[in-house]
């Protein structure tokens, strides 16, 4: 079996009780390990991440689930981690202490016979996305490709690895809580497929050559869609609110699970 899972937000300062959250990720992930031929992460596995140039002390928190994944790398399950707009800062610790292969671009590959696209969904448009979407989800997305194209800067990872962790992490963790509470007050449902930018983005692609799935999370939504007889878009839903997943058998069947 592989599994395909995403959106965590481990540590997030909006859920009460990080213990028992992170607890519930690894008892699911070693569930997972019974039978997994290879997991995939596919971003925002933590609420914020970040390694600093002083050491990793402050990644103790997270020590029951990177605990978890070398147990599982160390048996030779693949487990797969794309980093996503929570978790982009990682620069080979990360790896090192658990085994885990980092994907920093979308990732092509096959699995029991099927292609495979799969990336966080982060910055995920299709060109043309102008000419399909209102002016105020244009604006919205250039800001939030702005914002993306800065956090993806060398120059800027490095200043901000200078820092000592406790100022690093208590903007990074503030940050990440008030996209959390906004989310909560004012979520964005599935926007049809017409508006959908992963749907949309899928279509463009699957134009340029085929895939039999694309994977993705980033919407925190659970979706399944037909986008030709031979293309569906699946978006992975999240680890904290709807607790969804998906697994491929081996005969390359893909469904999503609770």
């Amino acid at each position: 079996m592989v599994y395909f899972l995403s959106d965590a937000h481990l540590g997030s300062r909006a859920i009460e009780d990080n213990a028992a959250h992170q607890q519930r990720v690894v008892d699911l992930l070693t569930r997972m390990g019974q039978d997994a031929t290879a997991i995939y992460l596919l971003g925002d596995i933590f609420d914020f991440w970040y390694e600093y140039i002083w050491g990793h002390k402050d990644k103790k928190q997270f020590a029951p689930l990177l605990d978890c994944l070398q147990s599982l790398t160390g048996k030779g399950i693949e487990v797969h981690y794309f980093i996503g707009n929570h978790d982009i800062w990682t620069f080979g610790w990360l790896a090192k202490r658990t085994g885990v292969i980092v994907h920093k671009e979308p990732y092509e590959t096959t699995l029991n016979g099927k292609r495979i696209f799969m990336a966080h969904g982060d910055g995920m448009v299709p060109n043309d996305y102008a000419a399909r979407l209102d002016k105020g989800m244009q604006k919205r997305i250039r800001s939030f490709m702005r914002l993306r194209a800065f956090f993806h800067h060398p120059i800027p990872q490095f200043v901000f690895r200078l820092l000592p962790p406790c100022l690093g992490n208590a903007f990074g963790y503030e940050w990440a809580r008030r996209s959390r509470l906004k989310e909560f007050a004012h979520p964005c449902p599935y926007k049809g497929e017409d508006k959908e930018e992963l749907v949309l983005f899928a279509k463009e692609r699957e134009h340029q050559q085929h895939y039999d799935y694309y994977i993705f999370g980033h919407r925190h939504i659970e979706l399944d869609l037909m986008i030709s007889r031979e293309s569906r878009v699946v978006i992975l839903g999240d680890m904290f609110k709807l607790w969804t997943y998906a697994q491929m058998s081996e005969e390359g069947r893909l469904e999503l699970s609770v």
